[in-house]
């Protein structure tokens, strides 16, 4: 029942800045963790940032200090904001978010059950 939609990506230069936005329609998603992964070609799909209802974050080693993620639950929307961009910060990247029942920030992307269809992230060096 719910659908996420991301947006926000695009080519930009090493060192620049993209802030990715989720919107999700259906129901509220304030009580559950939303998250954004990232895969890039050849590669896992890697949690990179997560925020819980209650405002706990999670962030992969390769992002902190770099990337910050929140949400503004009155919107029903969560954001991404990308720093200090890398080129192997390139990548396709997905706002997901767990079915009911779902406590706390799954790591791994089979525990999530709603999905963005993915905005691509090309960073040149």
């Amino acid at each position: 029942q719910v659908q996420l939609v991301d947006s926000g990506g695009g080519l930009v230069q090493a060192g620049c800045s993209l802030r990715l936005s989720c919107a999700a329609s259906g129901r509220t998603r304030s009580r559950y963790t939303m998250a954004w992964f990232r895969q890039a070609p050849g590669k896992e799909r890697d949690i990179v940032a997560a925020i819980t209802g209650s405002g706990n974050t999670f962030y992969a080693d390769s992002v902190k200090g770099r990337f910050g993620i929140s949400r503004d639950n009155a919107k029903n929307t969560a954001t991404l904001q990308m720093n200090s961009l890398k080129a192997e910060d390139t990548a396709v990247y997905y706002c997901a978010s767990p079915p009911e029942g779902v406590v706390g920030i799954p790591r791994f992307a089979k525990a999530y059950e709603y999905w963005g269809q993915g905005t691509q992230v090309t960073v040149s060096s």
